[in-house]
C-alpha cells in the first residue's frame, strides 16, 4: 500500500523539493553578495528547513532530537551514520546555530541548483575520492576555518551511503586530518535512523509513511586520544542508538 500511495505522492513530494533548490538558487547568490556570509548562510538555514518539510507531503514523520547541552564556544565534529541524500536537511537546520559544514564529494559540487552553490560558497570540504592530496587539502582547509572561525564540521566515516540501513565500519582518516588542525574540536556522535526507508523501491516511487529520527548523542572528548579510540566510541555508539530504536 505504502508503494502504491508513492506513485501518486512522489511527484507531488519532487516538485516542491526541486521547486525550492530553483529558487533559492538566486536566493542565495544574492545573500551571498549583499549581506556576505551571515546572510548566505540565513538563505541556506531556511531553505533546508524547508526542504525538511517536503518530507510530510509523503506522509513521513522526521524528528530531530537533540538533549545535549552543547558548547557554543569550541568547535565541534559531529559524526553521523549515513542513508541516503534526505540526511542532509535536518542536520543543516537542526546544527544551524553551530555553522556545520559538510565533508562532501567533489561531484555534488557542480550541477545541482542550491546545493552545488553552498557547497562551494558555504565552507565544505569537497574532496576528490580518487585524489588523496586535494582530499587532504580540503579537509586541513576546513579544519583551519574551524579553527578561526569557530565553525564545526559533519563527516560520514562510513565513506559512502548505506542503502540498507545497516551500518558500515567507521573510517578514521577524514575525523583525523580535522583533529590535527583543531585538535580541541568536541566529538559529537549523529545516530540517523530511517532515511534509507525513502529509497526502498528506488527513486520513484519514494515509500511513504515512514518514521526517521536524528539523534544528537553524548559528547565524546577527544584531547589526548588516538583518533582510532574516539571514532570507534562514536560508531558504538551510534550503533547502540540505532539498536534501541529498532
Amino acid at each position: 500500500m505504502k508503494k502504491l500511495i508513492g506513485y501518486f505522492l512522489s511527484p507531488i513530494h519532487y516538485i516542491f523539493f526541486g521547486g525550492l533548490l530553483l529558487i533559492f538558487h538566486p536566493i542565495q547568490w544574492l545573500c551571498l553578495k549583499t549581506g556576505g556570509y551571515k546572510a548566505h548562510k540565513t538563505s541556506v538555514d531556511i531553505l533546508n528547513g524547508l526542504l525538511s518539510c517536503t518530507y510530510m507531503l509523503l506522509g513521513s514523520r522526521a524528528r530531530f532530537v537533540n538533549n545535549q547541552a552543547l558548547p557554543g564556544d569550541r568547535p565541534i565534529i559531529f559524526v553521523a551514520n549515513h542513508q541516503s541524500m534526505y540526511d542532509i536537511p535536518p542536520l543543516i537546520w537542526g546544527l544551524r546555530k553551530h555553522h556545520a559544514k559538510f565533508v562532501s564529494k567533489i561531484e555534488l559540487a557542480s550541477g545541482i541548483p542550491s546545493i552545488s552553490f553552498n557547497l562551494k560558497h558555504g565552507g565544505a570540504a569537497n574532496i576528490d575520492r580518487k585524489d588523496k592530496k586535494q582530499s587532504m587539502g580540503e579537509l586541513l582547509k576546513l579544519g583551519s576555518r574551524m579553527q578561526e572561525k569557530n565553525w564545526s564540521a559533519v563527516i560520514f566515516p562510513e565513506g559512502t551511503r548505506s542503502r540498507n540501513g545497516e551500518m558500515k565500519p567507521f573510517m578514521t582518516g577524514g575525523v583525523s586530518i580535522l583533529l590535527k588542525k583543531v585538535p580541541n574540536a568536541l566529538i559529537v556522535p549523529v545516530a540517523i535512523n530511517g532515511s534509507w526507508k525513502f529509497f526502498r523501491h528506488g527513486k520513484f516511487p519514494l515509500s511513504t509513511f515512514e518514521k526517521m529520527s536524528w539523534t544528537i548523542l553524548a559528547p565524546i572528548e577527544s584531547a589526548g586520544r588516538p583518533a582510532e579510540e574516539v571514532l570507534q566510541e562514536a560508531e558504538n555508539a551510534v550503533r547502540k542508538s540505532i539498536e534501541n530504536q529498532h
